[in-house]
């Protein structure tokens, strides 16, 4: 199985935000574990950075970062995504550079607590907990 992983549930667990830390970790754990591959925009990480950095400071930032190019794959956004996300019917722009990002590599879900913010996309959404009975 294939998943896009947005960049809420990278902070749950890179923030320890209580109660979704605990699913993000199992669901990375699961990546790590070759139960399922996890993909990011390429846009995702840079943004968890300076989350993270913002939030807590460099070095957490840069350790996160490098913990999770670990795990995940990284879908390089190109002028064509780009292009592609300001028609898609999404509200929010980033959430559509994240949904062409996935449409690209053909993922079968985009992991995210916000549902709601894909409901006008293409692609099925799921919360961590929800997914990880099917691996």
């Amino acid at each position: 199985m294939r998943v896009l992983l947005d960049i809420n549930i990278l902070l749950d667990l890179v923030l320890e935000r209580d109660p979704w830390d605990v699913p993000a970790a199992q669901l990375l754990a699961a990546v790590e574990r070759d139960r399922v591959t996890g993909f990011v925009a390429g846009h995702t990480l840079p943004t968890v950075h300076y989350v993270v950095a913002k939030a807590r400071d460099r070095a957490t930032a840069a350790t996160a970062i490098t913990d999770l190019l670990r795990l995940v794959e990284i879908i390089p956004v190109e002028k064509a995504d780009v292009h592609q996300a300001l028609v898609l019917p999404l509200d929010d722009f980033e959430d559509a550079v994240q949904l062409a990002a996935a449409l690209k590599v053909g993922v079968d879900y985009i992991v995210t607590r916000d549902e709601t913010d894909f409901r006008k996309g293409s692609l099925p959404t799921i919360r961590p907990e929800s997914l990880l009975p099917l691996l």
